[in-house]
């Protein structure tokens, strides 16, 4: 870009001739490997706290939303992984690229991590574990 742009006082039109835009190719589209490389997955799985006597309770995720009772004091409550009142301790899930079981942080659903057995790229989705909205 040159120092001094010279503009047309009426329609702004540019007036240097040096400053005439020139045609830019568009690079072609190449995703990045680590991209291609990114596999999608969902948890199986929630490790939370009973409510009652805080012991720390592997409930499937297709129990999210129901009423489930826990093993150790037989307490039953409804499994809202978003409650206060339950404590949501992590979450797990299989490595599609070597099939170890992982144990994660909440923190981590919704992010791209990498596998600690493997080192393979997973996104870990949060679609399903969120509550629907009722229509």
């Amino acid at each position: 870009m040159p120092p001094n742009l010279v503009h047309c006082q009426v329609c702004r039109a540019l007036l240097n001739d040096d400053s005439v835009p020139d045609s830019v190719e568009i690079p072609e589209f190449r995703p990045l490997k680590e991209i291609e490389a990114m596999v999608e997955v969902e948890p199986r799985g929630f490790y939370v706290g009973c409510p009652r006597c805080q012991q720390e309770l592997r409930i499937a995720r297709k129990y999210v939303g129901k009423s489930v009772r826990c093993k150790i004091c037989q307490h039953d409550f409804h499994l809202d992984i978003y409650d206060k009142a339950i404590r949501t301790i992590a979450f797990f899930a299989s490595c599609p690229h070597c099939q170890e079981e992982l144990r994660s942080s909440p923190k981590y659903i919704g992010t791209k991590v990498v596998c600690k057995h493997c080192r393979g790229h997973i996104h870990f989705l949060d679609e399903l574990t969120r509550p629907t909205d009722p229509l």
